[in-house]
């Protein structure tokens, strides 16, 4: 029996870009009507790449499965009102807006007293910010790239945007039981770069900043504090090798063959390398003794080697890779769904398994296709 927690539950979701339809198609995986409301013209990132051959948005349509979507004139007064009147009757609303006067919470909470209202911002101050400018005032491109580059190094998975959107999600999950519990609503404001502060300073990185008095100094591929590194193998591959435990370094060691090395290594700098620090000092030198094993052997023999043991490593792969192993699995988060207007799409399903089973993905909508059906057919002049 396919698990929807969230039946019953409705939210309008007037967000774009990616952390409101990250929380809206969390919501809908979990069983909520989520409400999608458009221009007619189309969502500003309606058409961002990734493009299929025909011009669709792959994006568009990740990020909104399992949604409704309605269409509208929202320049017209008669089509925002009737929007108005569909979240006061849902009672639940998602945006970032940037505090559009129709859809101020005082204005909306005119029409329902209980109204749990979610606001996405850029930064907490209400000035624009995306994932990639957010990114860039939390330090982190300073922080990434080899040793010595001296540029910043961006990196390509919006993870701010994302990390908003699991604390949209949340909130208005927190909300809705709280409203359950006492019938109040909730005005809830979220920006990214409070979500990007947090995070660093929850790692311990802002404070390990004020005490050292400077950033952390780039070191490419090395894992901070304890031992981890890439490797070259004999075939043109690149594997990832991560000794975070007492317990992974030493089996690293075993199949590798170098307690020996190791263990004079240790002795002549005063080194225990069963500790994380003492291997992060020595990174650069464990990094030289154990480079050769690996590029001595192919990725297929390095599998078989470490198949079995605690070492804790994975491959370097392409997302062509990626996609192909996954799809090829009948186990796995992603499954093939019927896109409308594109056919097939390679897509994921809520990595939420309950009792050990994934529920499936649905399909996004067309653009308007429920408007008629949650608004009224006939009613709306502006609608397409």
């Amino acid at each position: 029996m396919t698990v929807r927690p969230l039946d019953g539950v409705r939210v309008v979701d007037l967000s774009s870009f990616v952390a409101g339809p990250t929380a809206g198609r969390m919501l809908a995986e979990l069983g909520a009507d989520v409400v999608r409301v458009d221009p007619v013209g189309g969502a500003v990132d309606g058409g961002r790449w990734p493009l299929t051959e025909n011009g669709a948005s792959l994006y568009w349509t990740g990020l909104n499965q399992a949604k409704r979507s309605v269409a509208v004139d929202l320049r017209s007064d008669e089509d925002r009102a009737r929007v108005v009147e569909l979240i006061a009757d849902a009672g639940i609303v998602l945006e970032n807006a940037a505090h559009a006067p129709w859809l101020a919470h005082d204005v909306l909470l005119a029409h329902r007293p209980d109204l749990i209202h979610v606001h996405i911002a850029g930064n907490a101050d209400g000035t624009p910010a995306v994932d990639y400018t957010v990114n860039a005032a939390a330090g982190l491109p300073l922080m990434t790239g080899p040793a010595g580059l001296g540029t910043p190094v961006n990196h390509v998975l919006p993870a701010w945007d994302l990390l908003t959107g699991v604390h949209a999600a949340l909130g208005i999950v927190t909300a809705l039981r709280r409203r359950e519990q006492t019938g109040a609503g909730a005005y809830l404001e979220l920006a990214l770069d409070d979500v990007a502060h947090a995070a660093v300073a929850s790692m311990g990185w802002l404070a390990e900043a004020q005490a050292r008095g400077s950033g952390r100094e780039l070191q490419g591929n090395a894992l901070y504090g304890s031992y981890g590194s890439e490797f070259a193998t004999a075939d043109g591959r690149y594997i990832m090798i991560v000794g975070l435990t007492r317990g992974q370094w030493r089996a690293l060691v075993e199949v590798t063959g170098t307690e020996a090395v190791f263990d004079a290594l240790g002795a002549q700098r005063g080194l225990d390398f069963d500790r994380e620090g003492d291997r992060y000092a020595a990174r650069e030198a464990i990094t030289a003794i154990l480079a050769p094993w690996f590029s001595e052997r192919t990725l297929a023999r390095i599998e078989a080697d470490l198949a079995g043991t605690r070492v804790l490593w994975a491959p370097y792969r392409t997302m062509d890779e990626v996609a192909a192993d996954l799809a090829a699995r009948s186990d796995s988060v992603v499954q093939y769904i019927d896109q409308p207007d594109i056919g097939p799409v390679l897509t994921a399903r809520s990595p939420l398994r309950w009792n050990g089973r994934y529920t499936d993905a649905r399909p996004a909508p067309r653009h308007g296709q429920h408007t008629a059906e949650v608004l009224g057919a006939g009613q709306l002049p502006g609608a397409r």
